[in-house]
């Protein structure tokens, strides 16, 4: 049985979306989202246009399946940021300010509040990803 031609392009399309999300999800990771996220998005993208032109192609059902697949994952890192945005607020905390009082818990599950940290050199990082 002879190939359809827009089949290959939907395999291509997942393995771009793929290759794509792990790269994403690597840097995210290291709560090292980069400021310009062009890229990332050109990449995305592109999964997903792939993903469409397999179908304007002609495909076989693997390869629909796969255009399917690499056309959600295309859409959602550019989706996600358009509906939220990630500004800092005027008023945020800079490095050297006075923490205000709080209490949480750490990755060990272990309560504790800002006035142990008195007197420690301390890095609090909240982190909020596309995803």
């Amino acid at each position: 049985m002879r190939e359809r031609r827009g089949t290959k392009l939907g395999l291509a399309a997942l393995a771009t979306a793929i290759v794509f999300a792990v790269a994403w999800f690597a840097v995210n990771r290291q709560v090292g989202i980069p400021d310009d996220r062009t890229f990332f998005v050109v990449g995305f993208l592109v999964a997903a246009a792939l993903g469409i032109a397999s179908f304007v192609r002609g495909t076989r059902w693997y390869g629909g399946l796969a255009a399917v697949f690499a056309i959600l994952i295309g859409i959602s890192l550019p989706f996600t940021m358009s509906i939220s945005r990630q500004d800092v607020a005027a008023s945020a905390i800079q490095v050297g300010d006075t923490i205000p009082r709080f209490a949480a818990v750490d990755a060990f599950s272990n309560s504790f509040d800002s006035e142990s940290l008195h007197g420690h050199l301390v890095l609090i990082k909240f982190f909020r990803a596309h995803w």
